[in-house]
């Protein structure tokens, strides 16, 4: 783990939850964003330590806001779909409906979402039929 390693959050979306890292070298403004472990950005060298990052996950616009706090130090924020993360996660609840079971010896996660009516399954979105009798 990278001693830059500043903020860490965890983004529940229909395909899977995701991890999202975020690496700030506030003496040299590098800048590292890093979903699922794999580099999204990066920047070795900022003159600016605060601003944005935007990016993205699937279909969901991601942006992590630095500000800066008292003294030297920095704050940051994770926004999702317009939303602070801990709004998106609440609102996340309300749209979707979310089962993990284990299949066959196999995690699998199994997500409704309420208004689409759209299924996924590990990260897989399936082609449902929808049936009223």
């Amino acid at each position: 783990m990278s001693a830059d390693l500043v903020a860490m959050w965890t983004v529940p979306l229909s395909d899977g939850v995701h991890e999202v890292q975020f690496e700030h070298g506030t003496t040299t403004g590098k800048r590292i964003v890093r979903v699922d472990n794999e580099d999204i950005i990066r920047k070795d060298w900022m003159f600016n330590l605060v601003g944005e990052e935007n990016f993205m996950i699937g279909a969901a616009k991601c942006c992590i806001s630095i500000t800066s706090a008292s003294g030297f130090t920095h704050e940051y924020m994770l926004t999702v779909n317009g939303r602070e993360l801990k709004k998106f996660c609440e609102n996340q609840l309300k749209v979707t409906k979310c089962w993990t079971t284990v299949l066959d010896g196999i995690d699998t996660r199994v997500v409704l979402e309420k208004d689409t009516l759209d299924v996924w399954c590990n990260g897989q979105r399936l082609d449902t039929t929808v049936k009223y009798s």
